[in-house]
């Protein structure tokens, strides 16, 4: 009686064990990065892998549920973005590949061109670390303003040394700033951001990032989970001619694919 109980018990586990293997829990803001997850799921659960795709809306919680191990990975950020987040909260988090980059651009629903905006103008830009320098970099880069050359990719409104137009520099988070637009003359908007209210980057900007931006979004893992199996077809599928295709025909230059390997 003993014995069958005990082999029952190990057959119940067994089953259970098995009904959660090949389960990929990854987790990702909806667009466009919930979006080209769902173009996977096929193709990983040929390969024995069930996707499940876990959506978040802020820049701050996929990367905390990561390491918490609520999640097996997670597809939403850009590399200097992964490596700010995790120096500062001392998370053992690294990037394993990356798939495409968000143009970051800058929009705005009262000027339709640079050239219109006056001296004194207000510009709202993101107010994590990371994102709030790529913003004043973009800037820069069409000679609005001018930044300490040692800044680099951390600028903050601090390191601005020439700013000739008087410009007014408004933070917020980066998910209000699509919103943000009826309060202030232009904002810089990350592409997850400004593709969800209809805004292209690559149609709608008064300026935009181009194709070789270092900021490419990658799909980030715990450290000691480099080499997962499943991790591993994850990155397969997504690096592929298929995803490749669909993003570019999907977004029409608001969103480039930017395969490529592991990164720390």
């Amino acid at each position: 009686m003993k014995k069958s109980f005990v082999i029952a018990c190990v057959c119940s586990l067994l089953l259970v064990s098995s009904a959660y293997a090949g389960v990929l829990r990854v987790g990702a803001t909806p667009t466009p990065h919930a979006e080209v997850l769902a173009q996977v799921k096929d193709a990983l659960a040929a390969e024995g892998v069930e996707l499940k795709v876990v959506e978040f809306t802020d820049y701050v919680t996929p990367n905390l549920a990561l390491s918490d191990g609520e999640l097996d990975a997670n597809y939403f950020q850009h590399l200097p973005y992964l490596v700010s987040f995790r120096n500062d909260r001392g998370l053992k988090l690294v990037s394993v590949a990356t798939i495409h980059v968000e143009p970051m651009g800058l929009f705005s629903k009262n000027v339709k061109a640079l050239s219109d905006l006056k001296d004194g103008a207000s510009i709202a830009i993101p107010n994590d670390p990371t994102n709030s320098g790529r913003a004043l970099l973009l800037l820069q880069s069409a000679g609005l303003i001018k930044l300490d050359p040692k800044s680099g990719l951390t600028a903050t409104e601090l390191d601005v040394e020439d700013n000739p137009h008087g410009f007014k520099f408004r933070s917020l988070e980066a998910a209000q700033l699509p919103r943000a637009l009826d309060d202030v003359d232009a904002a810089v908007i990350n592409g997850n951001y400004a593709l969800p209210a209809g805004f292209n980057p690559a149609k709608d900007a008064l300026l935009v990032e181009g194709a070789q931006s270092p900021y490419a979004n990658v799909i980030a893992v715990k450290a000691g989970n480099e080499k997962n199996e499943d991790i591993a077809k994850l990155v397969k599928a997504l690096q592929s001619e298929k995803i490749s295709a669909f993003i570019l025909n999907t977004y029409s230059g608001g969103v480039l694919p930017a395969f490529g390997g592991p990164e720390q």
